[in-house]
């Protein structure tokens, strides 16, 4: 197989042609959407069309959609813009979410990589004031959704913000804004087939946020600055298609076709969260024996393109705070890699990982579980 196979669709999705065509147009446009002429007021409609679309994504209303640079500002702009003076967030979070600047402590998740509920409701009642509740909807690494309704329930009593952080669920699930009852959510198009450099944050106007930048109105004044209009247009013409949620039963199959596969010639390897709820294309596998990294760079070089965690850090590889948080061993967690799969990926591309997964335990994982005996 010659041709470069991608399994790393929750790094970044392929572009879609006919989001890229509806791109090209809105750069041919000349305007800004602050000015009052006919030229401007072209740019402004397509910046509300595509609000509406990205609204119309998660059931909402547009007005509370404020386009972003992506999913970090979204994470960072709610939870350090929130007049809350500290945060309960899951273990499991993002790094966006992880290293805001508000003072935080940790929920804790079960060995499936799911929020524990008990630990969130001792804190609520030591905590017993207004706080923030930031959990991820599904984990990027692992796939697992978290129980957010459920989490909404315990922390209504006590005056509570809730964020969730559905960008790796964005596309892959039914988004509810009102169903969930969150009062904040973080979305980002470069996961659902849209352009890198664009997302949004979805907040209840009943809520306000510090400003951190100055100089403008836009985006009800929390991203002051002439917009990115070509990557909104992207957005909104990718949550459009991304709507239709039929398409990811095939993706499912494909999943737990590579998983079944993978059991099946080497049963001692471990798939993570496998018990929990998860999202439909996610597996994170550990090969007995043979580090991420040794594994990353053996199928790159055979042409399968793979990850370990998240790749919004700089392109290290290092172990997992969420295998950590989830009670698994130091050394599983470093064997563990991130199989995500698209729309786009076939059968014949997971037999052929198979394949080369094999090849590779065969010839590192083996010595290195017999030297260990």
């Amino acid at each position: 197989m010659k041709k470069k196979i991608y399994f790393d669709h929750n790094a970044t999705t392929p572009v879609k042609n006919s989001v890229m065509n509806e791109m090209m147009g809105a750069l041919k446009l000349c305007g800004n959407a602050s000015s009052i002429h006919s030229l401007g007021r072209d740019v402004r409609k397509l910046i509300e069309q595509s609000r509406d679309k990205v609204a119309k994504l998660i059931k909402t209303s547009p007005e509370q959609v404020i386009f972003t640079s992506g999913g970090t500002e979204a994470n960072n702009l709610v939870i350090d813009g929130i007049n809350r003076d500290f945060c309960l967030i899951s273990a499991i979070e993002h790094d966006s979410v992880l290293q805001t600047n508000k003072m935080h402590e940790k929920i804790s998740v079960d060995e499936g990589g799911v929020v524990e509920l008990g630990a969130l409701e001792k804190l609520l009642q030591e905590k017993n004031s207004a706080n923030i509740v930031s959990v991820m909807l599904a984990n990027n690494e692992t796939g697992v959704i978290q129980p957010i309704k459920e989490i909404v329930r315990l922390s209504d009593p006590f005056d509570t913000f809730i964020h969730t952080d559905a960008i790796q669920a964005c596309g892959k699930i039914n988004l509810d804004w009102s169903d969930l009852g969150v009062d904040a959510m973080s979305l980002s198009a470069h996961k659902i087939g849209g352009p890198q450099g664009v997302g949004a944050l979805i907040l209840n106007k009943s809520f306000d946020l510090d400003r951190g930048s100055f100089g403008g109105g836009q985006e009800r004044g929390y991203r002051p600055g002439t917009e990115n209009v070509s990557g909104i247009v992207g957005f909104g013409f990718a949550a459009e298609i991304a709507a239709d949620l039929d398409r990811n039963e095939g993706v499912e199959l494909l999943r737990n076709e590579l998983e079944r596969k993978i059991m099946n010639v080497t049963p001692n390897a471990i798939i993570h969260g496998k018990q929990s709820p998860r999202l439909p294309n996610t597996s994170c596998i550990s090969m007995p024996g043979v580090l991420a990294e040794t594994q990353i760079m053996k199928f790159d070089l055979a042409g399968i393109m793979v990850s370990a965690g998240s790749a919004c850090s700089s392109g290290k590889v290092h172990n997992s705070h969420v295998l950590q948080s989830m009670g698994v061993k130091e050394s599983i967690s470093s064997t563990a890699i991130r199989v995500s799969l698209g729309y786009d990926n076939t059968l014949e591309e997971v037999e052929y990982f198979v394949k080369q997964w094999k090849r590779i335990f065969d010839f590192v994982g083996v010595e290195k579980i017999r030297a260990v005996a």
